[in-house]
């Protein structure tokens, strides 16, 4: 199958154009012997199918990175009938031309996709294109992935593609050249700032732009917040307490004689009623947790985080924590995997091989696997906090996990050896949002979770249930009770529920939830709980991708860290909210 690789600087729109060919159904893969991501997929042009690769981002052919190294080596394993889709950023000529010129001197195969075409007019940007293509001797297109305009057209150029035969030149005279291309084919008439490009300026100085990022998290918290308890109450609740209930009390009323199966079906009454929250039962908390009280905060979660980076906010994000990141030994590219963490941990995890060095991925993979709770589990302590009706002690545990975040941080970076290289950070202009492309992504996330998620916590509430009939959670608690009243000041009953973290980061909460209605934990002994099952060693599926990402020692190294972490923590949350 004959490859297009789509190719161009970072942030000018290739995933854009990439969606566009193919749909948002794609593979993403390592390139051999690296830990550098590529997306590739499959588009049909006149009978003819291609395989399509997004390549990562680069500035030239001379690579200064691994991500360029991949992007270089992709270009050059290209066969005679191989294409190249250069993607260039339209408002940035000057900057993008110089990739161009690179790969006009392979001889490959190509054409130019002049993109982000709409942005021109509205920062006065006037460009000849006739003239570019006179200049570059290939089809140049002018499109934008965003609204779709122009896509067509580039499919059916995609057979015109040249070769043209262009002697190779030194940096210099290819900086000459491209100074010779922009003056003559493109003009920059005086306007005053618009509205949004004063806001960007405002965004990204740190005197105004750390209070606004500050706002814009308070916001992205609330407004996670409102959508969820508003799915919940309004749709998810109304949806099981008329339709689905009614059938379990149903099923309750014949199981009622055998034990066992009303045990681990239906789970414990709650105030002589059947609870979908808190029975802990297969059919009841097994079914209403993930598709009812986690579902409703991933869903709000994951569309405020498709508008932010939908938007062009989430880099400026990147510039902004970019000092701090620092103290961390990381940069601002840090928040990214953090930002994707408190969704789930595992593309957190592998969103880390942005970074360049051992240490760096080592810092900010542990960072993330002990200090940032994935959306899931976020979602279920919302609902047990709500459930206590002290809504506010979750606050407590989110500035116990910051903490841990930047004590962690800091401690790391002086302590782990290795090199912190600087990253030049890009921002790009702030985009129109395109609801139907937020909805897309947003399903696919949410369809991710649905495949993953339910049928772990259907099983693990299964083994949990089948465990305490033997006896077998009352034995762990009796043995461990004397750790966690000591050093925690847990009851013996919290140790399973904590430790079971490992199967399922929100089952671990969840199964809190009983303890929280019969009394057994109180406001202050819930906020260590609920704190030590996220720092509790994370899940199975983030486990299995850090032994994939991570060497052995490190793996050990991190290992040992977690149990630090715990206990130190457990212990400073015992003496501050219980006492010695």
């Amino acid at each position: 199958m004959n490859k297009i690789l789509l190719v161009g600087n970072s942030n000018v729109g290739k995933s854009a154009i990439f969606n566009r060919l193919t749909g948002l159904d794609v593979i993403i893969s390592n390139y051999p012997g690296t830990t550098v991501d590529f997306t590739k997929g499959s588009v049909r042009i006149e009978d003819k199918i291609y395989e399509l690769i997004d390549t990562p981002g680069t500035y030239s052919l001379e690579p200064t990175c691994k991500a360029e190294e991949v992007t270089a080596k992709q270009i050059s394993e290209m066969d005679d009938n191989d294409i190249i889709i250069n993607v260039v950023d339209a408002t940035n000529l000057e900057r993008n031309l110089y990739l161009t010129l690179g790969l006009l001197e392979t001889g490959k195969p190509m054409l130019v996709a002049l993109n982000l075409w709409d942005d021109t007019k509205h920062k006065g940007i006037d460009i000849d294109v006739e003239k570019l293509k006179k200049f570059l001797l290939v089809p140049v297109i002018t499109t934008s992935g965003l609204t779709g305009t122009g896509i067509k057209n580039l499919i059916e150029e995609v057979k015109n593609a040249g070769s043209p035969n262009i002697h190779r030149h030194t940096s210099d005279e290819k900086w000459k050249d491209v100074g010779k291309i922009v003056m003559e084919v493109q003009k920059v008439k005086h306007r005053h700032h618009t509205i949004i490009e004063k806001f960007e300026d405002l965004t990204i100085k740190p005197v105004t732009g750390i209070p606004i990022a500050i706002i814009v998290l308070f916001l992205t918290f609330t407004v996670v917040r409102f959508i969820g308890e508003g799915l919940i109450d309004n749709v998810f609740d109304p949806l099981f307490e008329n339709f689905y209930l009614p059938v379990i009390e149903n099923l309750a009323n014949v199981l009622k004689d055998n034990e066992i199966l009303y045990k681990i079906f239906i789970g414990t009454l709650v105030n002589g009623k059947i609870d979908l929250f808190a029975s802990l039962g297969v059919l009841t908390s097994g079914i209403y947790i993930p598709l009812a009280a986690v579902l409703a905060y991933i869903i709000a979660f994951y569309l405020v985080l498709e508008i932010l980076e939908d938007s062009g906010y989430l880099p400026r994000l990147n510039v902004l924590t970019d000092s701090i990141f620092h103290k961390f030994g990381l940069h601002g590219f840090g928040i990214v995997p953090t930002m994707l963490g408190l969704g789930c941990r595992v593309p957190g995890v592998m969103a880390t091989r942005v970074f360049e060095t051992r240490k760096q991925r080592f810092i900010a993979i542990t960072l993330l696997a002990t200090a940032v709770p994935c959306s899931a589990q976020t979602a279920t302590l919302f609902g047990i906090f709500a459930l206590t009706q002290n809504f506010n002690y979750i606050y407590l545990v989110f500035a116990t996990l910051l903490a841990m975040f930047v004590i962690n941080g800091i401690l790391l970076n002086k302590f782990i050896k290795g090199e912190s290289p600087e990253i030049l950070l890009e921002i790009p202009p702030y985009r129109k949002i395109k609801l139907k492309i937020v909805l897309k992504k947003l399903w696919m996330r949410v369809r991710i979770f649905l495949i993953n998620a339910v049928p772990v916590m259907f099983l693990g509430i299964l083994v949990l249930n089948i465990l305490d009939i033997l006896g077998i959670v009352n034995f762990i608690s009796v043995i461990f009770e004397p750790i966690f009243k000591n050093l925690f000041g847990l009851p013996g009953e919290a140790v399973f529920p904590i430790a079971t973290g490992f199967l399922r980061k929100e089952l671990a909460v969840g199964m809190l939830i009983p303890l929280v209605v019969s009394g057994t934990l109180n406001g202050q002994q819930l906020i260590i709980a609920s704190v030590l099952s996220v720092i509790m060693f994370p899940c199975i599926a983030t486990f299995a991708i850090m032994l994939k990402e991570m060497k052995k020692t490190d793996f050990l190294l991190f290992v040992l860290i977690a149990v630090v972490n715990i206990i130190i923590t457990g212990m400073v949350l015992k003496i501050l909210l219980i006492g010695i």
